[in-house]
């Protein structure tokens, strides 16, 4: 078989726990409860401004104002990456991640 780029399971999960972020459980709620409700807003907030843009999709291609759909686009993808930033915060004495190579694989 020939050599693969691949990581080993056990190199991708050390890789996986080198890049998370240890914090107390205090910090670690209020940076999930915050961050999600940033994503959210920004994300709803991102769609509402493309409907403006477009004028709830009534207008032609030519007619799309193209700086404030960029701008929804803007803060759609905005909340995409601050929700997947805060998945990397994890509090100390967590159970590990259920990525784990080291649990059964038939979890379920």
């Amino acid at each position: 078989m020939p050599p693969t780029d691949e990581p080993s399971p056990e190199l991708a999960s050390e890789e996986r726990r080198a890049r998370d972020i240890e914090v107390p459980i205090r910090l670690y709620k209020t940076v999930t409860v915050f961050s999600t409700l940033f994503a959210v807003l920004a994300v709803v907030g991102g769609f509402l401004v493309l409907d403006v843009a477009t004028q709830q999709s009534s207008l032609s291609a030519e007619e799309v104002n193209v700086p404030i759909a960029l701008a929804g686009i803007g803060l759609i993808a905005l909340g995409a990456v601050v929700y997947a930033f805060s998945t990397r915060f994890r509090a100390q004495g967590m159970g590990k991640s259920k990525d784990d190579a080291d649990e059964p694989a038939d979890n379920g």
